[in-house]
This record gives structure tokens, C-alpha cells and sequence, in this order.
């Protein structure tokens, strides 16, 4: 995969839902453009038909259209829905012979496993134009951690958990939405991941719908298949006065409880102002010490004696893995 340097295109298109007039498209390219990623908007990035970027068929041509067109970096608009409907319909082995960095988020996670089901390619989850570039404040580690993400300079994402479960292993680093990717079971875009570490996010899902989910994942063999489930945002839903005290925290202890695969709390991913651009399909390390958990994106073999680190301020990763020589000097630390 080719890696973007610090002038790097961004191609935007809309394969889900269609963008609501009140975004203010020209800030969010004006935005990224300062980050160094000038961007084209495809022809119908901004076409409208029912609740989607136009028919099924206009979809399908903006996404030949973006595995044609010679930006390295390719992302979606915004998430909301449509993708599933077309996955039968794309040429997967175009997308991953493309060699373009696919990126989108909720929504997107349909393309983003298919990918991997179908051909083992890497993309990427993350930031999506409307939902971040676009609002009145861009939050500035969104920012810096996609930027560096794609110029191949985010090596370890450090991040804050209360009760991350001990765990220090490797393994094929996949996940994103959790209910686009429950609708995927049964499917030939569900990736079969054994030994993986599995992230998952969702926004509007009361606590019963999330753990119903999870059940599914479990029932189905996937969840016990895994050497760790990292949980991002679960946001914007409302307990109801019969919950009686079952909440999120309940779910996760169900979770630990029957399922006994290390569970760690705090990614910084999910529908929320600050998220880390994380990468589907590739092999990370994962280790973890009390209150911190380290996600090693890029490893090596070789001594590096300066990786880029994000995490808690104030925070100096020690070396826990062989591929991930981070000690005291990696001053690159950011709140998260």
C-alpha cells in the first residue's frame, strides 16, 4: 500500500447517505487542505435520492469512480446507511489492487470488513468529512491522529482504561461498528478472524441492544475466537427507570463473565469528537498495565529510536513488546 507523504489528495465520496444542507462542505475541504490533503469531490458526492447519495446504481459509479481516480486517499462523506445494500454489486479485488487508503467510519464498516472478507486488504476507520471536518471546532487530536495515521507516523495509540483486563499479545486488528458488523454474520463480507483483536463502537444503542448484539457475536463463535475485545464509545442512548441499575457497565461485566477473553475500556474511537484513525486487517500488538492499554500500530524488527506515540499526557510507554522500542525519549504524547 502506497504511503501518502506529507502533500497528499483525498478523494470524497458518498457511498451511504446523503449529506444534509446544513454542512458547510468548503470548510471541511479547507480544513484538510491545511493539513496537507487537498481533496476532490466526486460528481455525486452531493446528490440526494430517498435517505441515500443518490440510487444504488449513482453509488456504485462514485466508488468506480474512486478506485479509478489517482488520489492515494480515499473518504467517505458521512456514515448513516446504504453501504450493505451494495456490497454484492462491488469489484472487491479492484478496490484492494487499487492501492488507495479507504477511510470512513459507523456506516463505513461494511466496506471496510467486506474488504478484508473478500480479499485481506487493509482501510481504515476513522474520521469522516461532515462529521468532523465541517462542525464549528475540528477536535485537534481527531485531527493530528488521522494525519499521521496516513503518513504512516502513528506507531503506538496509548490511551486511558480504568479496568483493562492484563493482556500483552498480537494479532489482526479488526472491528468498527457494532451493529453493521452484527448484520454482517451469515455473510460473505463477515472476515473469519481467529486469534484477532476486536474493536467496536456504537452510538443511539440502549445497553439490552448492545449486549444482545454481543450475544449474537458470542452465540455465533466469534467473540471466544478473539485474544482481546476493546471497547470504544457506546453514546447517545437513555435508560429507562425499569433498567433499575443495568447499565453499560453491567453489559461489560456480562461480557468478562461469560465470554473470558481480555476485555480493555477508553479506546478513543466511536461516534464522539476525538477518535483515533485505527487500520482494519492489519497484525498490532496489544498490551496493557494498570490504567493504560498501548495499541503498537507499527511494529519492527529493528531498533527505532524515535516512534511516534500518542496518549496520555504526561505518559511515557515502556517497552512492552519486542516489536514496539518506545521508552522514555518518545516524547510525543498528546491528551486523549
Amino acid at each position: 500500500m502506497t504511503t501518502p507523504q506529507h502533500n497528499t489528495d483525498i478523494y470524497l465520496f458518498s457511498p451511504a447517505s446523503a449529506i444534509g444542507p446544513e454542512a458547510d462542505i468548503a470548510l471541511g475541504r479547507e480544513r484538510l487542505a491545511a493539513q496537507g490533503f487537498p481533496t476532490t469531490l466526486d460528481a455525486s458526492a452531493l446528490a440526494v435520492h430517498q435517505r441515500f447519495a443518490g440510487t444504488d446504481a449513482e453509488r456504485l459509479q462514485a466508488i468506480a469512480r474512486a478506485i479509478a481516480q489517482p488520489a492515494p486517499i480515499v473518504m467517505a462523506t458521512r456514515g448513516g446507511y446504504g453501504l450493505t445494500r451494495l456490497l454484492p454489486h462491488i469489484d472487491w479485488r479492484a478496490v484492494a489492487d487499487s492501492d488507495k487508503r479507504f477511510v470512513g467510519l459507523s456506516d463505513f464498516t461494511a466496506f471496510n470488513l467486506a474488504l478484508l472478507a473478500q480479499t485481506g486488504a487493509e482501510s481504515f476507520t476513522g474520521p469522516t468529512l461532515v462529521a468532523d471536518f465541517c462542525q464549528p471546532e475540528v477536535d485537534d487530536l481527531t485531527d493530528a491522529l488521522f494525519g499521521e495515521a496516513m503518513r504512516d507516523e502513528l506507531e503506538i495509540l496509548s490511551f486511558e482504561s480504568e479496568d483493562a483486563d492484563p493482556v500483552d499479545c498480537r494479532g489482526t486488528l479488526w472491528g468498527g461498528n457494532l451493529a453493521v458488523l452484527t448484520a454482517l454474520i451469515g455473510t460473505p463480507y463477515m472476515p473469519s478472524i481467529g486469534g484477532g483483536i476486536l474493536f467496536l463502537e456504537d452510538v443511539g444503542e440502549h445497553p439490552y441492544r448492545i449486549e444482545r448484539m454481543l450475544i449474537q457475536l458470542w452465540q455465533a463463535g466469534i467473540l471466544q475466537r478473539q485474544k482481546a475485545i476493546v471497547l470504544g464509545q457506546f453514546t447517545q442512548y437513555r435508560l429507562a427507570p425499569h433498567d433499575r441499575g443495568y447499565d453499560l457497565s453491567e453489559v461489560i461485566a456480562w461480557l468478562r463473565r461469560e465470554v473470558k477473553v481480555p476485555v480493555l475500556t477508553g479506546l478513543p474511537y466511536g461516534h464522539v469528537p476525538t477518535k483515533a484513525t485505527l487500520p482494519i486487517g492489519r497484525k498490532v500488538g496489544l498490551a496493557s498495565e494498570p490504567g493504560m492499554v498501548h495499541l503498537v500500530l507499527i511494529e519492527h524488527t529493528h531498533d527505532h529510536a524515535h516512534p511516534h506515540n500518542h496518549g496520555a499526557e504526561g505518559h511515557d510507554p515502556h517497552h512492552h513488546d519486542d516489536h514496539a522500542h518506545c521508552g522514555p525519549e518518545c516524547g510525543h504524547t498528546a491528551s486523549s
